[in-house]
C-alpha cells in the first residue's frame, strides 16, 4: 500500500477535526440524559421504565462516543508525531480508502481482522 500523500493527510487531519468538535458538542450535550433516573418521581410504571431504558440508551452512546473520541485524540497525536496513517501493529500504511471512512483507525484492515479474531 502506498503511504498517504500530503493532501489526503491534510484532508484526512481536517476530518478528524471536525470529528473531535462534533462528538465533544454531543457528549456536552447528552449528559443530561444520561443523568441517573430519579425512582421517588410520581410517574406510573410504564413511564419509569422507559425513563430508565433511554437512560441506558443514553449512558451506551456516550460511552461508545467517549471512546471514540479517545481514537481521535489518539490519531491527532499521530499527525503531531509524524505517525498519521501508520498501522500500530505492523507499521505498514494504512490504506486511505479505509481512513477516510474511519479517520481514527489505528490498526490497516488486516491487524483489525486478526484482532476480532482473539476477541
Amino acid at each position: 500500500m502506498a503511504e498517504l500523500t500530503a493532501e489526503q493527510k491534510a484532508q484526512l487531519q481536517n476530518k478528524l477535526l471536525v470529528l473531535k468538535d462534533e462528538l465533544e458538542l454531543l457528549l456536552t450535550e447528552s449528559s443530561a440524559s444520561s443523568q441517573i433516573v430519579a425512582l421517588d418521581q410520581p410517574i406510573g410504571r410504564l413511564s419509569r421504565m422507559d425513563a430508565l431504558q433511554q437512560q441506558a440508551m443514553a449512558v451506551a452512546n456516550r460511552a461508545g462516543h467517549q471512546q471514540r473520541l479517545v481514537l481521535i485524540k489518539a490519531a491527532l497525536l499521530a499527525f503531531r508525531q509524524q505517525r498519521y496513517g501508520e498501522c500500530r501493529r505492523c507499521e505498514e500504511p494504512i490504506d486511505y480508502a479505509r481512513l477516510q471512512v474511519r479517520p481514527e483507525s489505528p490498526f490497516c484492515l488486516e491487524c483489525q481482522k486478526q484482532s476480532e479474531k482473539i476477541k
